[in-house]
């Protein structure tokens, strides 16, 4: 058994808001609670939507509620990290040019352009897509039990605008950091089988998924793109009894004028004992 090692990788797109630091608090209560470590990492690969000052702020406010990691790491940092684990894919001949734009696949029911492949060394203005070979992939998710689902089409390790996907930069840190736990959210439950393939590819160990019910308002998903408010890093001890509230866990006595130590270590007392973590439904929040 490998030591456990979790991780926490917001986008610095803007300030953390509830939904987001509900999800730090599982991802690190699990780590903890399993003597593990937590790490954190700020997937600063998309420079058009990032905000200035958000990975700051983030990293200040995951301190103000006492979430404390055991390392730092900048996606953007690893870049020859990703060209490595692209260019081994392409040995593997799992990669191919796809000059066609979602616009494209969308108006042709996935029907990709009669110009596509294309040679990886001479295109141009093209993705770069992983060709899919198993169409379903299965995994024993640690709060959902056995999951399976499928790979409905080719996705991009590198976009049109030569900016690194999301797929392929998650599964190249999570291996080269030894995460051996994932723990996120289930709105990121379509994204494990891709990473699975990923990992089959490279002939990669992936570490063990967890994912929990997600916290919407109005039926939504809490996002910045939604215009989530941020969270007030003020007012920690009141955020994280918010987030003993919508994990469905008793307060026990605690207080806004509780120690935030106190609340942390009810949390890690207890979270495991939250229906939230197993759900297939979503938690809506109440503010």
């Amino acid at each position: 058994m490998h030591p456990y090692r979790g991780r926490f990788a917001p986008s610095p797109t803007g300030p953390l808001h509830f939904g987001s630091l509900f999800a730090a608090v599982v991802s690190w209560a699990h780590a903890r609670s399993h003597q593990g470590e937590w790490h954190v990492r700020i997937e600063d690969l998309d420079p058009p939507r990032e905000q200035p000052g958000a990975s700051e702020h983030i990293l200040h406010c995951l301190s103000a509620h006492g979430l404390t990691w055991d390392g730092l790491s900048y996606q953007s940092q690893h870049t020859e990290r990703y060209q490595h684990t692209l260019q081994s894919l392409i040995d593997l001949g799992a990669v191919y040019a796809c000059p066609c734009s979602r616009k494209d696949l969308n108006s042709h029911h996935a029907q990709h352009r009669s110009d596509c492949p294309r040679p990886i060394n001479s295109a141009q203005d093209c993705a770069l897509r992983f060709r899919s070979r198993t169409a379903t992939h299965d995994w024993r998710d640690g709060f959902r039990g056995h999951q399976s689902f499928p790979v409905e089409q080719d996705f991009v390790l590198r976009r049109r605008d030569r900016l690194w996907a999301y797929q392929l930069a998650v599964v190249a840190d999570d291996h080269a950091q030894g995460i051996t736990h994932v723990v996120r959210g289930a709105d990121l439950l379509n994204s494990t089988p891709m990473q699975l393939a990923l990992y089959h590819a490279m002939a990669w160990s992936a570490p063990e998924f967890s994912h929990f019910a997600i916290i919407t308002k109005d039926h939504q998903k809490l996002s910045k793109q939604n215009h989530a408010p941020p969270v007030d890093t003020q007012k920690p001890v009141a955020n994280l009894l918010n987030v003993v509230r919508h994990m469905g866990l008793p307060l026990q006595g605690l207080t806004p004028k509780s120690a935030l130590g106190d609340v942390l270590h009810h949390l890690l007392e207890h979270w495991q004992n939250s229906p939230v973590l197993s759900a297939n439904d979503i938690c809506q929040a109440d503010h």
